[in-house]
């Protein structure tokens, strides 16, 4: 059967992104920020995924304010990156795996989480730069992707005790699959930051390391600011990994652009 193997926190500042697309990963400010996730790059190539479930928030590319479902599920088998108003990021095409995500859906569904299914769909920075930290500039993406996309940017967002309990159920899904597939689950975004008002450039690092530390629900918007309430995709990640699952890699910097760059590595003990 499949069985998911890890599960990877990650920030998806588009900073990260355009750093990396326009060669600046050794300039002092980006250095710092692209080394931490040396160690992940040659983890995850050890490991050696069949398929990464993505979970990942949509800045308004493949949905707009006319219609944002709260949960929607990549069930294509390909991705193309969007053009998120400066052109696509200069990556590949995500490959899809179509037959396990429509698997993963018609579970879920069943087990009453009301997912919707999109059979087209381009995906912005929120999923191409944990990718990008995660296995470098590559000419194919080593393994296929399952996008998983969360409403955080218009109210209401889901709850974090509904993204918990919809990653519990995506691990029933995984393991229900007959196929032998590994597979990693990334909760992506975050951590604290406001992009807008008159907290913008808000930054609280106890908050996120308290996050970290526990990856628990607590009062997003007010700790880590408007935009913090991405950190609820984290949890969808570490609602699907049951409790043999422990933390073997963590970093943590500031600032990059405007907001902070965590990064989290869990696996069986």
């Amino acid at each position: 059967m499949a069985k998911i193997v890890a599960g990877v926190g990650c920030s998806h500042v588009p900073a990260i992104g355009a750093a990396l697309d326009l060669g600046k990963t050794e300039d002092p400010y980006w250095q710092r920020v692209f080394s931490g996730f040396e160690h992940s790059k040659q983890w995850i190539k050890d490991l050696k995924p069949d398929v990464a479930i993505v979970v990942f928030n949509d800045h308004a590319t493949a949905f707009s304010v006319d219609m944002i479902p709260t949960f929607a599920l990549g069930c294509a088998d390909e991705f193309p990156p969007a053009d998120e108003g400066w052109g696509p990021r200069p990556v590949p095409v995500v490959r899809g795996h179509a037959e396990f995500a429509s698997h993963i859906a018609q579970f879920v569904i069943l087990d009453e989480f009301d997912l919707t299914v999109v059979n087209r769909m381009e995906v912005d920075h929120g999923l191409t730069v944990p990718l990008s930290l995660m296995f470098g500039k590559v000419d194919r993406w080593p393994c296929r992707v399952v996008p998983l996309a969360v409403n955080v940017v218009m109210f209401p967002p889901p709850t974090g005790r509904r993204c918990y309990a919809l990653g519990q159920a995506i691990q029933k899904a995984v393991e229900s699959y007959p196929e032998d597939l590994r597979v990693v689950i990334f909760g992506t975004g975050g951590l604290s930051h406001q992009i807008s008002g008159p907290r913008a450039g808000l930054i609280n690092s106890a908050w996120d390391k308290s996050f970290l530390d526990g990856l628990t629900n607590v009062e997003y918007m007010r700790e880590a600011g408007a935009e913090g309430i991405e950190m609820v995709m984290w949890l969808i990640m570490r609602g699907a990994l049951d409790d043999t699952f422990q933390e073997t890699y963590r970093f943590y910097t500031v600032p990059a652009s405007n907001t902070a760059v965590g990064h989290i590595i869990l696996e069986p003990r």
